[in-house]
């Protein structure tokens, strides 16, 4: 869990690097009519970081033991393949202000990290799966590790925006 906890705090600090310094103009200015801003990037990271804690949650909660096979969830990080985001981890229009977001993305955090200190056999996540709206029945491990693969996507996203 050690490890994992790593690449999560490698990923947000990469991203809270990216962010922190960046005026409010610049943070929320849109270069195209369809294409997120950088601070509706950030609330979309916020809002899917929550998601997946309640998903986890959910899992552990409910112990949905399965045999689900194990996904390729490092694809993610392939800028080449577009996605769209589910309408609920959508972002709002805005606009945001960096300080704003930096302390919903810490409080996010803090909760994950929390949770996942309350798991006493982290071998558990291996064996309960969650249904993802991409992946379909997903080891909760695999969460975990498509949450720090998603913020790195998404921080690529926005070296290139700005």
């Amino acid at each position: 869990m050690d490890e994992v906890k790593s690449y999560l705090a490698a990923a947000r600090e990469r991203l809270l690097q990216e962010i922190s310094s960046l005026d409010e103009g610049v943070f929320n200015r849109t270069i195209e009519p369809d294409k997120w801003s950088i601070a509706q990037i950030c609330h979309h990271l916020w809002l899917t970081e929550t998601l997946f804690r309640k998903a986890i949650m959910y899992g552990l909660k409910h112990k949905l033991l399965s045999q689900t096979e194990r996904k390729n969830v490092g694809i993610v990080i392939d800028m080449s393949e577009k996605y769209e985001a589910p309408k609920v981890s959508q972002p709002d229009p805005g606009p945001f202000q960096v300080p704003q977001l930096v302390e919903q993305l810490n409080d996010s955090r803090i909760k994950l990290i929390a949770l996942l200190d309350e798991i006493e056999d982290p071998s558990i996540l291996k064996e309960i799966a969650v249904n993802h709206p991409r992946f379909g029945d997903l080891p909760l491990d695999q969460w975990i590790e498509l949450l720090y693969l998603h913020e790195q996507r998404h921080t690529e996203q926005i070296l290139s925006l700005k």
